[in-house]
């Protein structure tokens, strides 16, 4: 799984009396906002930063309740919602392309939906409209697993011996404290925010214009195929891009193609406005 690489750099804003930690890449290209999903961290997203580097700025936040960022509150899409919008704010980074994975993908459309002058492309990748049952499975139990073991891999065994086949993601918010390893997510802020997104998202996902690209992995068990179409037949300026072989950590399975894609589907975004210049960074 990835980690910060070089050329990124970690930073910390205080917003409505909320701390928010983010990764930049800095430079002067257009900004691309990466959203990661629940239990993960804006770290997920520097292996798409060290191949965008030079081209788009990548801005990956940790969203509330996950990584380094603020707890507490309520763990919803309202408040992702709000909490993105004020970073954009903060950060001067309007409009942003903005990319989405799982839980991040709704925040993404929902934010398009919402604040239009913010977002000036959508990116989604592996999620779904349709975030409820018999579609998806859409929590994932973590309220038994351990607060605390005596190290990162037994940490990892623990959640496997869950029923999770590989924990690696979820040791990316793995980190020691005074008393063992743990995580930095919360279980029972984790268990309410997934329940928080459950339902049918369909109106949301149809009522932004911005252009759109839909990514989707043709194993994910989060988005299937036919709802992958369905959402780019009824949302108009919307491509589906399907990853062969890849599940729904696409951009850790195939993450050249991954790039390939968002950075292919960005170049054209900003050649067909001509808005792709440069751009200071804010820090």
């Amino acid at each position: 799984m990835p980690s910060t690489g070089p050329g990124l750099s970690t930073h910390s804003r205080t917003i409505g009396g909320s701390r928010f930690c983010y990764l930049d890449s800095g430079g002067d290209g257009p900004v691309l906002l990466a959203l990661h999903g629940h239990f993960g961290r804006g770290r997920i997203f520097a292996p798409l930063a060290a191949a965008l580097a030079g081209r788009y700025r990548v801005v990956a936040p940790d969203l509330r309740a996950h990584g380094h960022s603020a707890h507490g509150g309520d763990p919803g899409p309202d408040t992702y919602v709000a909490d993105t919008a004020a970073l954009v704010d903060a950060l001067g980074l309007a409009p942003a392309a903005v990319l989405g994975h799982s839980m991040g993908g709704a925040v993404a459309y929902l934010l398009a939906a919402r604040h239009p002058g913010l977002v000036r492309a959508l990116l989604v990748a592996d999620m779904t409209v349709l975030n409820q049952r018999p579609e998806t499975e859409p929590v994932l139990d973590v309220s038994g697993w351990p607060r605390r073991a005596p190290s990162r891999g037994a940490l990892g065994a623990a959640v496997e011996a869950h029923g999770v086949p590989d924990a690696g993601y979820f040791l990316e918010s793995a980190a020691e404290f005074d008393d063992g390893w743990g995580f930095l997510f919360d279980p029972a802020e984790m268990m309410a925010s997934q329940r928080a997104f459950e339902g049918d998202f369909t109106a949301e996902w149809r009522a932004s214009r911005q252009p759109a690209l839909l990514l989707h992995g043709e194993h994910s068990f989060i988005l299937t195929a036919g709802t992958a179409r369905r959402m780019a037949a009824m949302r108009p300026g919307t491509r589906l891009v399907r990853f062969p072989c890849c599940g729904h950590w696409l951009y850790d399975d195939d993450p050249d193609a991954f790039a390939a894609a968002v950075g292919g589907f960005l170049d054209e975004v900003y050649a067909a406005d001509g808005t792709g210049g440069a751009r200071a960074p804010a820090r």
